[in-house]
């Protein structure tokens, strides 16, 4: 997801797609860890893609966000 459709969502709808990312990379961790995963470099994006959620949540807490 690029930080333009992160930023159109609102708070809840964040928080959701936050919740739903921790739980694909729980899910991508237990593949990983019993030798499933096709792709690995699946779970530094879902990582990154975490970040730029918290981020922006935070962002928006300060009151920073443009």
């Amino acid at each position: 997801m690029k930080t333009k459709e992160i930023r159109a969502l609102n708070d809840k709808e964040l928080k959701k797609q936050l919740e739903a990312a921790h739980k694909e990379l729980f899910e991508l961790r237990f593949k990983a860890a019993t030798k499933q995963l096709k792709n690995h470099r699946e779970i530094p994006r879902l990582k990154k893609n975490i970040a730029r959620l918290k981020t922006l949540i935070r962002e928006r807490e300060l009151g920073i966000g443009v």
